[in-house]
């Protein structure tokens, strides 16, 4: 049976879309006669042109294929519950499309369960849509068929995609109050200086008394505000602009990353993320069965940090020239000295896999640590921030006041 996609006309005359299994397209015509909906258009699914036989390699893909996290954990758990309970992997295929709210997922799948009905392995079926099955994801569920442990490598999976989105939403939300203290404290110091200051201090400069400095400040600022602001926010994203469209060179976003990991406090958020990322993704990978060396090129491409990936990179061509994962790591002087010892610990103990999620756990504790001080930290800061540029805006308005009152 092949996957067909279908444009229908339903009994109100709505146009309906969605994907139905068949031997042919005559057939689908009369399932969907038989719906009570009138065929329009019926074409066979879309399938990528590359990568069915090598799920790991292939990028990209089409938007609308796309499947987020949080979709990929659900779905994966429900996959691998339903073949712990012995159910053949096409039903469970099946089973688990009709389970998905959405037709995007619904549709992924039913394309997927055709091509496992042709005789593909999962991994290479999953290959015809690289947007929403990762190389990661791939090529351990090619470990676990290989293994014949799909179930129990789904399971890990599910385990790992859980986390993943947790450990993302964790991060969305530790940043979600520092953002808008950051934005009301720019709203209110703008909105005083352009609004406020100049009516009140209007006041004073038809007095003909020599205004305070800070006043006299105050009103330069305030006019600089009402005049440029505008043209400051322009510039602020021609900035933007120009600084993304740099950074599509190769050697300046590493130049940038590299540097990244220099700074206080935002390199050491930037390596444990990437740190974490990677030794959960090794572990899962290696666990399963995958070979390091090929492990270690799919665990490199989940880094978000150039520099790292290059590190990386470097450490799986030592690896495969015959040198220890431990000394590939320690020579590329990337990652944290304790993620180094550690994985030292495993290769000598034979318990890598197991090594690497202890690590990975350690550096997701660390990373929450570092997050929750962070913020600690930035929550008291941005309120002093505000509330001494509030006191300088009524100093400012105060002192001549005072002087005022002086001379009557």
């Amino acid at each position: 049976m092949a996957a067909f996609t279908y444009h229908a006309l339903d009994a109100s005359g709505r146009e309906t879309r969605g994907m139905v299994e068949a031997d042919s397209s005559r057939q689908v015509r009369q399932q969907l006669r038989g719906q009570g909906l009138t065929p329009l258009r019926i074409d066979a699914a879309a399938v990528g042109a590359k990568g069915l036989e090598r799920p790991t390699v292939e990028r990209g893909g089409s938007r609308q294929h796309r499947i987020s996290i949080a979709e990929l954990a659900l779905l994966t758990r429900q996959l691998a519950t339903l073949l712990q309970a012995a159910m053949p992997l096409e039903e469970a295929l099946d089973a688990v499309a009709r389970q998905s709210e959405k037709a995007r997922v619904r549709n992924i799948l039913l394309a997927t369960r055709s091509k496992v009905l042709e005789g593909r392995s999962l991994a290479q079926s999953m290959g015809q849509y690289p947007a929403a099955f990762p190389p990661l994801y791939r090529a351990t569920v090619a470990a676990g068929e290989h293994a014949g442990h799909l179930d129990q490598v789904l399971a890990s999976l599910a385990d790992y995609a859980e986390q993943s989105h947790a450990s993302r939403q964790q991060i969305k939300l530790a940043m979600v109050y520092p953002s808008v203290l950051f934005v009301l404290a720019v709203g209110v110091v703008t909105g005083l200086m352009a609004f406020v200051v100049p009516d009140v201090v209007q006041v004073f400069s038809g007095q003909g008394q020599d205004l305070p400095l800070l006043t006299r400040f105050l009103i330069g600022a305030s006019d600089f505000v009402v005049d440029y602001g505008l043209l400051v926010l322009v510039l602020i994203g021609a900035a933007i602009g120009a600084g993304n469209y740099l950074l599509r060179n190769d050697n300046l976003r590493l130049r940038l990353h590299r540097n990244l990991l220099r700074w206080p406090l935002v390199g050491r958020v930037i390596l444990g993320a990437n740190a974490a990322r990677f030794a959960s993704t090794l572990s899962i990978l290696t666990s399963s069965g995958v070979p390091l060396v090929e492990a270690l090129k799919i665990a490199g491409e989940v880094l978000d940090n150039r520099y790292l990936q290059e590190a990386v990179r470097e450490a799986t061509r030592q690896v495969s020239e015959g040198s220890s994962l431990y000394r590939s790591l320690e020579a590329s002087r990337a990652f944290p000295p304790m993620m180094v010892h550690m994985v030292a610990s495993g290769e000598l103990s034979g318990e890598l896999d197991r090594m690497l999620s202890r690590i990975a756990e350690h550096q997701q504790r660390e990373l929450d640590h570092l997050i929750a001080t962070v913020i600690g930290i930035f929550e008291p800061a941005m309120l002093l921030l505000m509330g001494a540029a509030v006191m300088v805006i009524v100093l400012g308005i105060l002192q001549p006041i005072f002087n005022l009152n002086q001379l009557l």
